[in-house]
Protein backbone atom coordinates (compact mmCIF):
# COMPACT_ATOMS: atom_id res chain seq x y z
CA UNK A 1 0.00 0.00 0.00
CA UNK A 2 1.52 3.13 -1.26
CA UNK A 3 1.01 6.99 -0.18
CA UNK A 4 0.89 9.57 -2.59
CA UNK A 5 1.20 13.10 -1.72
CA UNK A 6 -1.02 15.53 -3.88
CA UNK A 7 0.02 18.97 -4.45
CA UNK A 8 -2.47 21.05 -6.06
CA UNK A 9 -2.61 24.76 -4.67
CA UNK A 10 1.58 25.27 -4.32
CA UNK A 11 3.44 27.12 -7.08
CA UNK A 12 6.93 25.19 -7.86
CA UNK A 13 9.27 26.00 -4.69
CA UNK A 14 6.26 25.48 -2.52
CA UNK A 15 5.88 22.57 -3.63
CA UNK A 16 9.65 21.75 -3.75
CA UNK A 17 9.78 22.91 -0.20
CA UNK A 18 6.99 21.29 1.05
CA UNK A 19 8.37 17.80 -0.63
CA UNK A 20 11.68 18.47 1.38
CA UNK A 21 9.22 18.27 4.48
CA UNK A 22 7.44 14.64 3.81
CA UNK A 23 10.15 13.09 1.11
CA UNK A 24 10.66 9.77 3.21
CA UNK A 25 7.61 9.31 4.29
CA UNK A 26 5.75 9.30 0.56
CA UNK A 27 6.06 7.12 -2.37
CA UNK A 28 4.55 9.06 -4.81
CA UNK A 29 4.70 12.70 -5.40
CA UNK A 30 1.34 14.09 -7.50
CA UNK A 31 2.14 17.61 -9.74
CA UNK A 32 -1.68 18.59 -9.30
CA UNK A 33 -4.11 19.71 -12.19
CA UNK A 34 -3.84 23.16 -10.75
CA UNK A 35 -0.54 23.47 -10.56
CA UNK A 36 -0.07 21.84 -14.26
CA UNK A 37 -2.35 24.50 -15.31
CA UNK A 38 -0.62 27.45 -13.33
CA UNK A 39 3.20 26.41 -13.88
CA UNK A 40 3.11 23.81 -17.02
CA UNK A 41 5.01 20.82 -17.16
CA UNK A 42 8.00 22.42 -16.34
CA UNK A 43 6.59 21.89 -12.25
CA UNK A 44 7.50 17.67 -13.27
CA UNK A 45 10.36 18.25 -14.88
CA UNK A 46 12.09 20.16 -11.66
CA UNK A 47 10.14 18.06 -9.16
CA UNK A 48 11.88 15.57 -10.81
CA UNK A 49 15.08 16.49 -11.14
CA UNK A 50 15.44 17.57 -7.42
CA UNK A 51 13.62 14.67 -6.12
CA UNK A 52 15.14 11.38 -8.88
CA UNK A 53 14.31 8.96 -6.31
CA UNK A 54 10.74 9.66 -5.71
CA UNK A 55 7.95 8.04 -7.99
CA UNK A 56 6.38 11.89 -10.02
CA UNK A 57 3.32 11.30 -11.17
CA UNK A 58 1.43 13.90 -13.93
CA UNK A 59 -1.96 14.61 -12.88
CA UNK A 60 -2.81 15.46 -16.66
CA UNK A 61 -6.63 14.03 -17.04
CA UNK A 62 -5.97 13.26 -19.89
CA UNK A 63 -9.45 12.95 -22.35
CA UNK A 64 -7.88 13.44 -25.37
CA UNK A 65 -4.59 13.62 -28.20
CA UNK A 66 -3.78 11.02 -25.27
CA UNK A 67 -0.18 9.49 -26.99
CA UNK A 68 1.07 13.00 -27.61
CA UNK A 69 0.23 14.43 -23.75
CA UNK A 70 1.43 11.15 -22.65
CA UNK A 71 4.52 11.42 -24.39
CA UNK A 72 5.12 15.21 -23.48
CA UNK A 73 4.43 14.35 -19.53
CA UNK A 74 7.23 11.55 -20.08
CA UNK A 75 9.64 13.87 -21.79
CA UNK A 76 9.58 15.95 -18.56
CA UNK A 77 9.97 13.15 -15.94
CA UNK A 78 6.18 11.85 -15.16
CA UNK A 79 6.77 8.21 -14.03
CA UNK A 80 2.91 8.04 -14.20
CA UNK A 81 0.57 10.16 -15.97
CA UNK A 82 -3.55 10.11 -15.25
CA UNK A 83 -6.18 10.08 -17.91
CA UNK A 84 -9.89 10.01 -17.44
CA UNK A 85 -11.80 6.75 -17.26
CA UNK A 86 -14.45 9.10 -18.83
CA UNK A 87 -12.27 9.44 -21.89
CA UNK A 88 -12.72 7.53 -25.53
CA UNK A 89 -11.62 3.92 -25.49
CA UNK A 90 -9.27 4.29 -27.81
CA UNK A 91 -7.75 7.30 -26.05
CA UNK A 92 -7.53 5.45 -23.30
CA UNK A 93 -5.53 2.46 -25.40
CA UNK A 94 -3.43 5.45 -26.98
CA UNK A 95 -2.30 6.65 -23.84
CA UNK A 96 -1.45 2.89 -22.09
CA UNK A 97 0.56 2.18 -25.78
CA UNK A 98 2.57 5.25 -25.29
CA UNK A 99 3.28 4.95 -21.58
CA UNK A 100 4.68 1.80 -22.37
CA UNK A 101 7.20 2.62 -25.04
CA UNK A 102 7.78 5.48 -23.12
CA UNK A 103 8.49 2.97 -20.09
CA UNK A 104 5.66 4.95 -17.91
CA UNK A 105 2.49 4.31 -16.31
CA UNK A 106 -1.03 5.09 -16.40
CA UNK A 107 -4.06 6.20 -13.91
CA UNK A 108 -7.12 6.17 -15.03
CA UNK A 109 -9.62 8.57 -12.63
CA UNK A 110 -12.71 7.84 -12.66
CA UNK A 111 -14.06 10.91 -11.39
CA UNK A 112 -17.33 11.52 -13.00
CA UNK A 113 -17.97 7.94 -14.57
CA UNK A 114 -21.94 7.17 -13.71
CA UNK A 115 -22.02 3.61 -14.02
CA UNK A 116 -18.52 2.84 -12.15
CA UNK A 117 -18.62 -0.75 -12.46
CA UNK A 118 -19.62 -1.70 -15.70
CA UNK A 119 -16.81 1.24 -17.09
CA UNK A 120 -13.87 -0.69 -14.74
CA UNK A 121 -14.79 -3.64 -16.05
CA UNK A 122 -13.99 -2.31 -19.70
CA UNK A 123 -11.14 -0.05 -18.34
CA UNK A 124 -9.17 -2.55 -16.93
CA UNK A 125 -8.93 -4.97 -20.07
CA UNK A 126 -6.55 -1.81 -21.50
CA UNK A 127 -3.77 -2.69 -19.55
CA UNK A 128 -3.77 0.17 -17.60
CA UNK A 129 -1.78 0.55 -14.55
CA UNK A 130 -4.05 2.26 -11.89
CA UNK A 131 -8.00 2.55 -11.48
CA UNK A 132 -8.76 5.66 -9.01
CA UNK A 133 -11.54 6.55 -7.30
CA UNK A 134 -12.10 10.06 -6.81
CA UNK A 135 -14.15 12.28 -4.89
CA UNK A 136 -13.28 15.86 -6.20
CA UNK A 137 -13.44 19.06 -4.44
CA UNK A 138 -16.57 19.90 -5.76
CA UNK A 139 -18.23 17.02 -4.40
CA UNK A 140 -16.72 16.62 -0.99
CA UNK A 141 -17.97 20.40 -0.37
CA UNK A 142 -21.39 18.12 -0.08
CA UNK A 143 -19.97 15.63 2.07
CA UNK A 144 -19.12 12.93 -0.39
CA UNK A 145 -16.17 10.35 -0.27
CA UNK A 146 -15.04 7.92 -2.15
CA UNK A 147 -15.07 4.53 -0.09
CA UNK A 148 -17.93 2.83 -1.25
CA UNK A 149 -17.15 3.51 -4.61
CA UNK A 150 -13.43 1.58 -3.72
CA UNK A 151 -15.15 -1.43 -2.60
CA UNK A 152 -16.86 -1.73 -5.80
CA UNK A 153 -13.83 -1.38 -8.17
CA UNK A 154 -12.23 -3.96 -5.79
CA UNK A 155 -14.88 -6.31 -6.51
CA UNK A 156 -14.19 -6.21 -10.17
CA UNK A 157 -10.68 -5.25 -10.92
CA UNK A 158 -8.30 -8.34 -11.90
CA UNK A 159 -5.29 -6.36 -14.02
CA UNK A 160 -4.80 -2.98 -12.87
CA UNK A 161 -4.09 -1.77 -8.85
CA UNK A 162 -6.80 0.26 -7.08
CA UNK A 163 -5.93 3.72 -5.67
CA UNK A 164 -8.02 6.54 -3.80
CA UNK A 165 -8.45 9.58 -3.78
CA UNK A 166 -10.24 12.93 -2.50
CA UNK A 167 -10.42 14.06 1.16
CA UNK A 168 -9.04 11.71 3.22
CA UNK A 169 -7.51 12.79 6.50
CA UNK A 170 -6.29 11.14 9.63
CA UNK A 171 -9.53 10.52 10.98
CA UNK A 172 -10.89 8.72 7.36
CA UNK A 173 -7.65 6.78 6.76
CA UNK A 174 -7.87 3.56 8.96
CA UNK A 175 -10.96 3.04 6.85
CA UNK A 176 -9.81 3.39 3.55
CA UNK A 177 -7.12 1.37 5.00
CA UNK A 178 -9.05 -1.39 5.68
CA UNK A 179 -10.30 -1.35 2.52
CA UNK A 180 -6.80 -2.35 0.48
CA UNK A 181 -6.29 -0.14 -2.21
CA UNK A 182 -3.14 -0.32 -3.86
CA UNK A 183 -2.52 3.89 -3.26
CA UNK A 184 -4.01 6.14 -1.37
CA UNK A 185 -3.93 9.80 -2.59
CA UNK A 186 -3.53 12.36 0.40
CA UNK A 187 -3.77 16.48 -0.59
CA UNK A 188 -5.11 18.79 2.20
CA UNK A 189 -4.55 15.92 4.94
CA UNK A 190 -0.83 16.48 5.04
CA UNK A 191 -0.65 19.71 3.04
CA UNK A 192 -3.32 21.75 5.34
CA UNK A 193 -1.60 20.61 8.30
CA UNK A 194 0.59 22.92 10.51
CA UNK A 195 3.09 20.24 10.92
CA UNK A 196 3.06 18.24 7.41
CA UNK A 197 5.53 16.08 8.17
CA UNK A 198 4.14 14.50 11.54
CA UNK A 199 0.77 14.30 9.60
CA UNK A 200 2.82 12.48 6.71
CA UNK A 201 4.73 10.09 9.42
CA UNK A 202 1.93 9.49 11.30
CA UNK A 203 0.09 8.19 7.77
CA UNK A 204 2.48 6.18 6.67
CA UNK A 205 2.93 4.77 10.09
CA UNK A 206 -0.84 3.93 9.83
CA UNK A 207 -0.14 2.33 6.18
CA UNK A 208 2.74 -0.27 7.23
CA UNK A 209 0.80 -1.18 10.22
CA UNK A 210 -3.00 -1.84 8.19
CA UNK A 211 -0.81 -4.36 5.71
Amino acid sequence: MQLQLALDLVNIPEAKELVKEVEEYVDIVEIGTPVIINEGLRAVKEIKEAFPHLTVLADLKIMDAAAYEVMKASEAGADIITILGVAEDMSIKGAVEEARKQGKKILVDMIGVKNLEERTKEVDEFGVDYICVHTGYDLQAVGKDSLEELHTIKRVVKNAKTAIAGGIKLDTLPEVIKAKPDLIVVGGGITGQKDKRAAAAEMKKMIQQGE
